[in-house]
């Protein structure tokens, strides 16, 4: 092979890291939504009352231990913790975490597979559907923590911008779009669940109570919680 064959590879090869270097650089997110979007503040987000709901002091959802409240510090701008009791007495526990930089993988932390069996829960029956409230359909987890006689049905999504979704591979392709935009995302963790031993029914509560939140919601604020339509 000539020297100048061997010349043109080198410089072909050389053009194409550029090239890669370039492309890469180009596509690295610089932009964060959260600096330039509506700003977000859960305390006025979620109304404290809704329909027949109204907040119950007298159940407190599950807290976290120190070590994992100081890892989801690091990671989620805001969180809010409720209860909601119904007019006729039935009780949902509400917890969102926020966080205005959702480029990393860090969001697993307070996933109820990860939070639930950190406090000493074991889980069982884990499904995912959809959960379909106020024209938008919610991507979902659903699974039931038991730890002792108490039995909590939980119902979970995630949120990458405007994109509702689940953690894996849908999170994975929101992040990626994002990406590919040069922004970052903001997103949400949004966790509903009561403490019920009939599952199903326990589903179908908070389903109606998901559907009586959104209904009261400023739009904005109902994108941020469920996505675009």
């Amino acid at each position: 092979m000539s020297k100048s064959t061997l010349s043109a590879r080198h410089m072909a090869v050389g053009l194409a890291m550029l090239a890669a270097a370039g492309l890469a650089l180009a596509l690295t997110p610089r932009q964060r939504l959260a600096e330039y979007g509506p700003k977000v503040d859960l305390e006025t987000m979620v109304p404290a009352e809704f329909g027949p709901w109204r907040i119950d002091t007298t159940l407190v959802p599950l807290t976290v231990s120190p070590d994992v409240q100081a890892k989801l510090d690091k990671i989620y701008n805001q969180t809010l913790t409720r209860t909601y009791r119904r007019d006729s007495g039935e009780r949902i526990m509400l917890s969102i975490a926020y966080g205005s930089n959702q480029g990393s993988d860090d969001f697993q932390v307070h996933r109820p597979e990860y939070c639930y069996v950190a406090q000493g829960f074991q889980l069982k029956a884990i499904t995912e559907g959809v959960l379909t409230a106020l024209g938008s359909s919610i991507p979902v987890r659903r699974l039931e923590a038991y730890k002792g006689p108490r039995n909590e049905p939980i119902t979970y999504w995630i949120t990458i911008g405007d994109r509702a979704t689940l953690p894996g591979f849908g999170r994975k392709l929101a992040q990626l779009g994002y990406g590919l935009t040069g922004k970052v995302p903001d997103g949400l963790l949004v966790r509903v669940s009561s403490i019920q031993n009939d599952a199903s029914g326990a589903y179908q509560l908070q389903d109606r109570f998901v559907a009586d939140m959104l209904a009261v919601m400023e739009p904005q604020s109902r994108v941020k919680l469920v996505g675009a339509r």
